[in-house]
This record gives C-alpha cells, sequence and structure tokens, in this order.
C-alpha cells in the first residue's frame, strides 16, 4: 500500500564540496516543495543547485552560479520531482557558510 508524509533534509555549511542534500531510496518518489539556501557567514556567494540522476551519472542543473547575497536566502519554490536513486546536490563556489533546508513529500510506491 502506498504512503505520502511531509519530510525535511537540513544541511549545514554547504561548501565547495559536492554536497548531497537529499538522496531518494528505493521505492520511493520525492516531491520537492521548496529548498531554502541561507548564507550565514556575512559573505557574498554563488551556488549551484542540481539533480544527480540514477546516483551521478548525469548532473541537471537547477541554478548555475546563483547569487547568494551575504546573510540572504534564497528561495526555490517550484515544485519538482525526483525518483529512486536521484541525488539533489549543491555547491558553492568557495568556502562557505550556507545552510540548506529542503522540504519535500515522500511517497512509497
Amino acid at each position: 500500500m502506498a504512503t505520502e508524509s511531509l519530510k525535511v533534509a537540513l544541511t549545514a555549511g554547504m561548501t565547495n564540496a559536492e554536497n548531497d542534500l537529499l538522496t531518494v531510496t528505493s521505492g520511493h518518489t520525492y516531491a520537492v516543495l521548496s529548498v531554502l539556501i541561507c548564507e550565514t557567514g556575512a559573505a557574498a556567494e554563488t551556488f549551484d543547485l542540481y539533480v544527480r540522476d540514477d546516483a551521478g551519472a548525469n548532473d541537471y542543473y537547477i541554478y548555475k552560479t546563483q547569487a547568494l547575497g551575504a546573510n540572504a536566502t534564497f528561495e526555490h519554490t517550484s515544485k519538482f520531482v525526483l525518483e529512486a536513486g536521484d541525488v539533489l546536490s549543491g555547491i558553492t563556489a568557495s568556502a562557505a557558510n550556507v545552510d540548506v533546508v529542503v522540504s519535500y513529500l515522500d511517497q512509497t510506491l
């Protein structure tokens, strides 16, 4: 029987190394409702947000070199779907202090 539940994934300190923000487990589909990205280090930054399809074979960018002001929050509210094996990833252009909050609906098959 299929189930649905609202969930949140929290990442403290996204930096300039690839960060896996949300990984879809086998037998699940995630409907991402929002992504909040907050710069907490008082320095302007840029970031990439993308989906790694099938755990890294391909990258599909949602944002590429997106500006993020010092102490500012960027809000993505367009919904999108991730399937089993997909990974929502992010990276900043330099060493940074950026927190990420991903709200999503977890649907089991």
